[in-house]
């Protein structure tokens, strides 16, 4: 497999990033890992791995580099660190993404291991919101995108990413826990409803008993049945539309 540390160049900066994909010319379909608010360690890389064995060219963003190097120790989390984490994620803007994902476009037109044109990608936690409004932004471009236990998809705000649904041209996949804080229980009904609003094609569904993070294998909340099943529903929505 071949892998890297690449430097995606955007207009606020250099944004460091890993890049996975087979071995071999290609070209490979792109993939964006955008990362949850915990941000950049190997349990995302092994996903970005992973996502390369199944035959994609995928790029993990350090979607906090304008706040310089940030790095957390995830075993060692407590409430101090979380209360650093949480400015760090709100640090980050739509805006901010849409434009961070232009350069990232940019940067795969400019590989030959990466095949032209359709463009995936996938998010957790905070970035959930971030796959429905670069799909509304990038509607040329983006034809598939997933949502892992997303935060933020329906607010009251202006630029709410449920309000540019209709915008979307790509298959969207979200998938929730039925535990989840972070997810005001208004949120999954009225995304529903946005959704069949529009000529959409989507999925959205809950996992019963899975708590916020399933999918991540070194949390306690993991939960390898629900993880898996996303697994497979993602890349077969993904093999639909990129192989």
């Amino acid at each position: 497999m071949f892998e890297q540390e690449v430097i995606v160049t955007t207009k606020h900066g250099r944004m460091p990033s890993f890049v996975a994909c087979p071995d071999g010319a290609g070209p490979f379909p792109p993939i964006i890992f955008y990362m949850d608010a915990p941000g950049i360690r190997e349990e995302l890389r092994n996903m970005v791995r992973r996502i390369a064995r199944h035959g994609y060219f995928c790029i993990l963003p350090d979607m906090y580099y304008r706040l310089g190097t940030i790095r957390f120790d995830m075993p060692r989390r407590d409430d101090a660190m979380s209360a650093v984490i949480r400015p760090c994620m709100n640090s980050v803007t739509i805006p901010y993404v849409n434009d961070d994902t232009a350069a990232i476009i940019a940067w795969f037109d400019a590989q030959d291991r990466a095949k032209p044109g359709p463009v995936g990608c996938v998010g957790h936690c905070m970035s959930g919101r971030y796959i429905t409004s670069v799909s509304a932004a990038f509607p040329h471009r983006m034809v598939a995108a997933a949502s892992l236990y997303g935060v933020g998809i329906v607010t009251d705000q202006e630029d709410s990413p449920h309000r540019s649904l209709n915008k979307i041209k790509a298959e969207l996949y979200y998938a929730f826990a039925e535990h989840d804080q972070s997810v005001p229980a208004n949120v999954i009904p009225d995304l529903t409803a946005a959704l069949r609003m529009t000529d959409v094609k989507h999925t959205i569904e809950t996992f019963p008993g899975a708590y916020h993070g399933f999918c991540f294998p070194e949390r306690a909340v993991y939960e390898s049945q629900a993880a898996e099943v996303t697994w497979t529903k993602i890349f077969a929505m993904w093999d639909r539309h990129l192989q």
